[in-house]
């Protein structure tokens, strides 16, 4: 292990922490940041680790919402099922099949022959999404700026609804630097969603989609290289937690931001950074 390869750890975690529940796009910031901080360790491990250090930050929507996330509860000595909590993970699935769709697809070589990452994963894609979404984000607002939201607890989403909302995370899957939070909130907010009841239920839908993306990656590397808590896998495990932690923060800020403002804010930040790529990578040919 190298101290300086534990501090670029740390920091990838407390980007993490930060831009995975911000609406300002996770992959555009970690693009960015391995850049100027790129790991030394093998591509194998650093792909695994770009992905996996999301678990840290999903403990974090699972600490603070516990309660709302878990559909059983025990009265009188008995386990009872909670139908509402149970209605809202129905929703979630509901969201996540235009993703599971997506997921699929990209096991394929559907586009001349290359998967939805190669012809995606770059960072004129980042650029270009963190503007467009930018954008949406300060003309939504500004049109629902006198209009009161439809819906304002999670138990009034429909099924309808909700696979809306999963079809603005599927455009995060396929576009990176649209951002998953970001994508969901607008598609949410643009159906008559509160910004709230958007936000919280964007964390819920996070907790499925990411655990198993991370899982699943996880899985893979440790059947094809093994764990080594001497070397590489020590960064992976401080990156997590410290995601975890910033997540926290992370996570009460924007909830308690969003009572008593809107999201341009966040619109304007994503056009100034997505400007910003544009002109790095330009300027370093």
């Amino acid at each position: 292990m190298s101290f300086i390869e534990m501090i670029k750890a740390i920091i990838l975690g407390i980007v993490e922490g930060v831009t995975e529940w911000l609406p300002i796009s996770s992959t555009g910031h970690m693009i960015l940041v391995n850049e100027f901080l790129k790991l030394n360790v093998t591509d194998e491990f650093r792909e695994m680790f770009l992905v996996v250090i999301q678990l840290g930050a999903i403990l974090a929507v699972v600490v603070l919402y516990w309660k709302s996330l878990w559909p059983f509860g025990i009265k009188e000595h008995k386990v009872y099922a909670k139908k509402d909590i149970w209605s809202m993970w129905f929703k979630v699935i509901v969201s996540c099949i235009p993703a599971g769709i997506v997921g699929i697809l990209d096991e394929k070589e559907w586009f001349c022959g290359k998967t939805i990452d190669s012809v995606f994963y770059n960072w004129q894609t980042v650029s270009i999404m963190l503007i467009i979404f930018g954008i949406l984000f300060i003309i939504i607002e500004n049109a629902n700026k006198n209009k009161n939201p439809k819906i304002n607890t999670i138990g009034e989403l429909t099924y309808n609804a909700a696979f809306i909302i999963g079809i603005f995370q599927c455009i995060a899957a396929v576009f990176p630097g649209t951002s998953r939070s970001g994508a969901t909130i607008v598609g949410a907010i643009l159906i008559g969603v509160s910004r709230t009841v958007a936000a919280e239920y964007t964390f819920f839908l996070a907790v499925p989609v990411m655990v198993g993306a991370s899982g699943l990656k996880l899985i893979k590397y440790i059947k094809d290289f093994g764990i080594d808590l001497s070397g590489e896998f020590m960064y992976l495990i401080v990156g997590m937690v410290v995601s975890f932690v910033v997540s926290i923060f992370a996570i009460k800020f924007l909830m308690s931001y969003i009572k008593k403002h809107d999201f341009k804010a966040f619109g304007w930040y994503r056009i100034v950074l997505g400007a910003l790529v544009i002109a790095y990578f330009a300027l370093i040919g």
